[in-house]
Order: structure tokens, then C-alpha cells, then sequence
């Protein structure tokens, strides 16, 4: 055996050896033919990096053009596309979305001034690119440096299309990657004269026009065909930012936008200097109209939220269709002056660029929505598209967690003292601690450290003894709450959620609030009262084809969030939001270096939230919550006041001198936290009346009326509350 081991081992070994030489020489032979060295070594190992980068290049670009194509289908262009006619809460049509436009004309019967005007000035290479155009994008980025501003676009037409077709308006890194992938694919499958087509039929020309060929009638009151070179080089110049150039809204805008059209052409070398002298000197002049209230993020929302019950199969297959919205013009135009008007005055002084408003009925009806400081320059919705982080004005939500525990109430005693999670410890705004004072002042003067000990206390609730995991899950509890009561986004776990670092949107903060404002139950925001079909049949009403609102919130609750959060707006950051004669209450916020800026708050009739901040997150000169956010509110709500039957806010109902209503039956028990022998809030609110009412019938100041109106715990309504029997 040992032996036949020894001969199998050194066969084994001979055999490999002898295959590897053989091998050697082999390979030795075969290498040589294809070894090179010079200039044809460099060329090999060139294309050889190239191929590699390339097929890398390749795999990643079909990773990003995934969800660009994802947005088409086989059937996009035959597609029926909603035709929408929308009207205002009483019946007045505001303006029309979707496909319905007069695409009768072919794009030979178009007229060559105006092809050559908006190809002069929106995209000259047109007929050259493929889709993007790099030369064009690369000159847009010089003269925009050389500006210091936005000057010039870089997308070109079929770009343009793409979003138009495919795409929503938001200002974000992905939606130009899917643009750009969606305009190559647009190349691929479409001519040139197909694609100037679409896009000359479906863009928005302003004051609810689409296409072309309607904005000539609305305009000017006559057929494309006929419209002159004046009137040709107005309209396009209505392409890039139809609300701002509109005629009908700033006719020297218009005409000075038209003027700028003319000489693209002229340096497009379409027309000469000499031929567009009298058009220079006689612009288009268009058809008197009165300048409509602009209520174009709303209806953009509106539309969208149609196209939602379209999905759900809630229309059947119709796709023309009238809706009656709840849209107030008076509280819409209102809320477009006031945010204009505040924009104007401070916006340079507090360094801030933009706003956006939502106002809704208590039960989720939108009256009004501003989604932008200007629809021309943007049409980006920052009242249901932009996530911001809404500070202070995200504790409701933490506030009405913690009471429907029932560990709490308003008078309840709570401690402000230094508090950490690990390493994370939040400061006041003021850098200081207040000690112990009841719940309503912590809401009131927005306490940070309160909420950040409820979520630890909540968390405590469910047996967790460590603080960081009790806060975890006390934060749970409140991002619960806060996504049923119509926080949509999602709401990041961290240790600050408790005082607003999560994100979120202005409208699902006006629904949330209208929780508190109609009793407890959740308030979807919704545009459409009812919807007709273009031969006038009823096939959606809210009322009777959407579930009822789910309770979510107890009275007692519901009571205690609005005895506190009215206390904001009479005596704490929210004083100037206050709607003389009409009980009012709130919350604001205000985030990390000033970068947001939010009030919201409600009566009981409407619910109203506002924001203010930048674009690009940058910093604003110490902008609060309290001043032009509460200031926009005030504007807003005070004339939506005017004239109207003055709804009691729930737990109030029957307080006409204005305490509070209690809700449910009273409390006989001391509050938590009371020393023993302590007497019950029922007593110490009966004897502080009396003490109160004793003092009432000493001689008043001249002038003054010998009578004091006293609140829940029996001091004079207004008090600071540092004074007790």
C-alpha cells in the first residue's frame, strides 16, 4: 500500500508538471500574437477603459431611467385625458384644468410667427438636439453666472413637454434626472413637428388658458390664424412664466416680454431689425378683461385630488367634468393680498422669500390655498408639495397624546427643568427655565422641555423604566397620533421630534389642527363638493360618497387642547393672530436657525395655517412664528369673520363672557400631582370665584365697569396667572 501511494503520488506530480509546461508553451505562443506595445498599446488599453466605464455608465443610467419610464405607457398619447371645469363654492366657474383643448389645428396650419417666436426664444436648436441640449443648457448656466440670477432657461422644448405630459412641478434633483429621460424618450418616439405640436396645444398660457389656439381667443378675441406679429410675440412670450407676463395681469410686463421676443427673433435671424420696427412701436393690445382672482395652486391641487377619485374608480369613465369646490374668492383673494403685501413690506427686512397658506373648513373643506410668493415665476406647491420642519407648532400633537393618557390636564403642575436623551438636551428659546407652572403656561410661552418629558413619561405608561427607551416609545405614541390626526409625511424617529424636527406639509398641518376645531374627528382636506358630468349628471357628492369622519380625539380633550391653545393667542406667542370679538386659538413655530417660520391656528368657524422661509433651507433674520405668520393669519382671518354667524369653538359652547365650558362631567379630584389634602379643582375654581367676587364690589377705577370676568381657575380673565387666593 505504501508503495502504490508513493508511485500514484509521483505520477500526479510528474502529470501536473508536465501539463503545466505544456501549458506554458502554449500560452507563451498564443500571448505573443496578440501582445502590442507604442501607440497601438495606449489605443487597446484606452478602448478598453472606455468599454468598461461605459457598460458601468450604462448599468447606472438605466437604474435613474427606471422611474422616468415608469411613467409611460403603451397608450399614453390615446389615452383620454380629465377635462375639468372647476367652480367656486357658489357656483361661479374659476378656471379649467386637463386636456380639453382646441387641438384641431395641424401644425402646418399654425402660423410660422408665432413657431418662429417661441423657437427663438424658448429653444433655437430645437430641430438640432436630441431631446437635451447641451450646448443650450451649457450657454443658460454662462449667462445666468455672468447675471447673478436666473436669467435664461436651459430646457429645452421637448424637456418643457415632458414635464408638462409626465410630471409635476416640484423642484427636485429627481424630477430633472426623470425630465431629461423622459425627453429622450419623447425624441424616440415622436417627430419634431409632432413634439412643437403637443406642446403648442397643452401649455398653460395663463388665465386658465391652455394651448395656444385658446390662449389667441381668450387674449384677443380672434383664431390663431389671424393674430399679427405683435400679437404672436406676446403669446409666446407667455411660455415660461404665463401668470407673471399674462396681458390681462401687467400689460407693460406683457409688452416689455413681447418686445424681448422680437429681438430673439431678429438674433435667431428670422426676421430683420427693420421688420420688427412696427411692432415695436405698435404692441399687441388685448381684449378688455377684468383681472381675475388668481386661484392657481389651488386648482392645480383640485385637480389633482379629481384625478385621485378618478384612480379609486369614484367617477365611473368620465372624463369631462364639472366640479363645485369649496373655494372662497374673498378669502382667497384676501389671503394673495396678505401674503403679497407682507412679502413686500418685510420680506427684504427678515430676509425671506417665500410663503404658503392653506385655510379649510373645520371639517376639511379648503376655502382658500397659497402655495408660493408667485405662480409665474413658480408653479412648485409649498403648501402640499414642500416638507418643512414646523417647530413648536408640531407640540399640539404631543400635548393632546399626553392628555388622552389622562395623566394630565391644563392645570395640571409640570416642571421646567433641564432634560436630557443621551447626549441631547434642548434649551428654551429664551436659554432659561421657568420651574413649576401649569400645563396652559408651558403651551402658551412654548416651553421646549415639556413635551420632551411627556414622551419620556409616556413611554414610563407602558412599563419602560430607561429613559431613552421610554422616550422611543412615548414618540411612537405621538407619531400615531399625530399621522390619524393628517400628518401624511412621514415623520422621522428621532429624540427632537417632541418639539418639531420632523417634516411636514402646510395643508396636513391645517387638517390636523381641524381636529381640535371641530370636536375631535379627523378632517381629510378635500376639494370637491360635487361633481357633475359634462351633461350635468351628479356622480360624486362628499357628503354622501365618503365615509364619516373618525372620532379620534375625546371632548375632554378636544376641550383642554382649545382652553390651552387659546391661551397662545390671548397671552402668549400667538397675540398677534388675535380676530377681535371671535375666540381664537393656535400654535407657532419656529425652527433651528430661522429657517421656518409657522402659525397655525383656528376658530370655531375656519382653520387657517401659514408659513413663511426659503427655498433652499437657507437662514431668514430671526423670523418667528409670532410675527409675520400670526400677522398673515390675522390678515386673512379677521375679514373671513366679517358678516358671518360666529361658530363656538368646542368647549366653549355656551361660554358667552368667555371662560371656558367645561366638557363632560367636572372633576372632583384634586389634579395630578396635588398634595394630599389638597382641594379639588371644582373648589379651588368655586372659592377663587368667590374671593374674586368679593373683590369685584370695591370701588372700580373711573370709568371702568364695577365687574371682573373670571377664567377656569378663577382669576380675572387675561391674568398672568402668577396671582392665586
Amino acid at each position: 500500500m505504501l508503495g502504490f501511494d508513493a508511485w500514484l503520488n509521483d505520477g500526479l506530480y510528474n502529470g501536473g508538471r508536465s501539463f503545466g509546461e505544456a501549458y506554458g508553451r502554449y500560452a507563451e505562443k498564443i500571448q505573443r500574437r496578440f501582445r502590442v506595445s507604442g501607440v497601438k498599446r495606449l489605443v487597446l488599453d484606452l478602448a478598453s477603459e472606455g468599454v468598461t466605464l461605459g457598460l458601468a455608465g450604462g448599468v447606472v443610467m438605466l437604474t435613474l431611467a427606471q422611474s422616468a419610464f415608469n411613467q409611460t405607457s403603451e397608450n399614453w398619447l390615446k389615452a383620454p385625458d380629465l377635462a375639468v371645469t372647476f367652480l367656486d363654492r357658489y357656483g361661479t366657474e374659476v378656471g379649467r384644468r386637463g386636456i380639453k383643448h382646441d387641438d384641431s389645428l395641424r401644425i402646418d396650419e399654425f402660423p410660422d410667427i408665432l413657431v418662429k417666436a417661441l423657437i427663438s426664444t424658448e429653444d433655437r436648436r430645437f430641430y438640432e438636439h436630441w431631446g437635451i441640449d447641451p450646448i443650450g443648457t451649457l450657454r443658460a448656466v454662462t449667462v445666468n453666472a455672468r447675471g447673478g440670477g436666473h436669467v435664461q432657461g436651459g430646457s429645452s422644448l421637448t424637456q418643457q413637454l415632458a414635464k408638462n405630459l409626465f410630471l409635476s412641478n416640484e423642484r427636485s434633483l429627481e424630477r430633472k434626472v426623470n425630465e431629461a429621460f423622459l425627453a429622450l424618450w419623447l425624441e424616440c418616439h415622436l417627430t419634431k413637428n409632432e413634439i412643437l405640436k403637443l406642446y403648442l396645444d397643452r401649455a398653460y398660457m395663463g388665465g386658465g388658458t391652455f394651448g395656444a389656439a385658446a390662449a389667441a381667443d381668450y387674449y384677443f378675441g380672434k383664431n390663431l390664424k389671424d393674430i399679427t406679429l405683435p400679437e404672436a410675440a406676446m403669446l409666446a412670450g407667455l411660455f415660461k412664466a404665463p401668470t407673471k407676463y399674462a396681458p390681462h395681469v401687467n400689460l407693460p410686463a406683457a409688452r416689455a416680454r413681447a418686445a424681448d421676443v422680437l429681438h430673439n427673433m431678429v438674433e435667431a435671424g428670422y426676421l430683420t431689425e427693420g421688420q420688427i420696427q412696427s411692432a415695436l412701436r405698435n404692441p399687441a393690445t388685448p381684449v378688455t378683461r377684468s383681472r381675475d382672482i388668481s386661484a392657481d395652486y389651488y386648482l392645480d391641487w383640485a385637480f389633482n385630488e379629481v384625478k385621485k377619485l378618478v384612480d379609486d374608480g369614484k367617477l365611473k369613465k368620465e372624463r369631462v367634468l364639472v366640479v363645485k369646490t369649496p373655494l372662497d374668492l374673498a378669502i382667497q383673494k384676501r389671503a394673495d393680498q396678505a401674503v403679497e403685501n407682507v412679502l413686500r413690506q418685510f420680506g427684504d427686512a427678515f430676509d425671506v422669500e417665500q410663503a404658503a397658506l392653506v385655510t379649510m373648513d373645520p371639517d376639511g373643506a379648503v376655502r382658500a390655498m397659497v402655495g408660493g410668493a408667485d405662480y409665474g415665476q413658480s408653479q412648485f406647491n409649498r403648501a402640499t408639495d414642500a416638507l418643512r420642519q414646523p417647530g413648536s407648532s408640531f407640540k399640539p400633537y404631543v400635548y393632546a397624546a399626553a392628555l388622552a393618557t389622562g395623566q394630565w390636564r391644563p392645570e395640571s403642575r409640570v416642571v421646567d427643568r433641564p432634560v436630557c436623551i443621551g447626549n441631547w438636551c434642548p434649551a428654551n428659546y429664551g436659554r432659561s427655565f421657568a420651574g413649576t407652572v401649569p400645563l396652559w403656561v408651558a403651551v402658551a410661552k412654548s416651553i421646549n422641555t415639556i413635551p420632551v418629558q411627556f414622551s419620556i413619561a409616556m413611554g414610563k405608561q407602558l412599563g419602560e423604566t430607561h429613559d431613552a427607551r421610554a422616550a422611543k416609545l412615548g414618540r411612537a405614541k405621538i407619531i400615531e397620533l399625530a399621522h390619524k390626526m393628517g400628518i401624511t409625511s412621514n415623520l422621522v424617529d428621532s429624540v427632537s421630534l417632541p418639539i418639531g424636527s420632523a417634516e411636514v406639509t402646510v395643508l396636513d398641518q391645517a387638517a390636523g389642527y381641524s381636529v381640535f376645531a371641530n370636536g375631535g374627528r379627523r378632517a381629510k382636506p378635500y376639494a370637491a363638493t360635487e361633481i357633475r358630468t359634462g351633461a350635468g349628471e351628479v356622480i360624486y357628492r362628499h357628503d354622501t360618497s365618503e365615509a364619516p369622519p373618525e372620532q379620534l380625539l375625546s371632548t375632554r380633550v378636544v376641550a383642554d387642547m382649545n382652553f390651552m391653545l387659546n391661551k397662545v393667542v390671548d397671552e402668549g406667542t400667538g397675540r398677534k393672530a388675535a380676530v377681535e370679538g371671535v375666540r381664537t386659538a393656535g400654535k407657532s413655530g419656529t425652527t433651528n436657525a430661522y429657517r421656518d417660520a409657522w402659525f397655525v391656528g383656528y376658530t370655531g368657524n375656519l382653520v387657517t395655517a401659514v408659513w413663511y422661509g426659503n427655498d433652499d433651507h437657507s437662514s431668514t433674520k430671526n423670523l418667528t412664528g409670532g410675527s409675520l405668520p400670526a400677522i398673515t393669519f390675522h390678515e386673512v382671518m379677521a375679514p373671513a369673520h366679517q358678516g358671518i354667524e360666529i361658530k363656538p369653538m368646542p368647549g366653549f359652547e355656551s361660554d358667552k363672557a368667555g371662560a371656558r365650558t367645561a366638557q363632560g362631567p367636572t372633576p372632583t379630584t384634586p389634579p395630578p400631582g396635588a398634595p394630599a389634602g389638597a382641594l379639588s379643582r371644582r373648589s379651588f375654581e368655586v372659592l377663587g370665584g368667590l374671593g374674586h367676587l368679593f373683590r369685584s364690589v370695591e370701588s372700580p377705577p373711573p370709568g371702568r365697569a364695577a365687574f371682573n370676568v373670571l377664567d377656569r381657575t378663577g382669576q380675572p380673565a387675561g391674568s398672568s396667572g402668577k396671582s392665586g387666593i
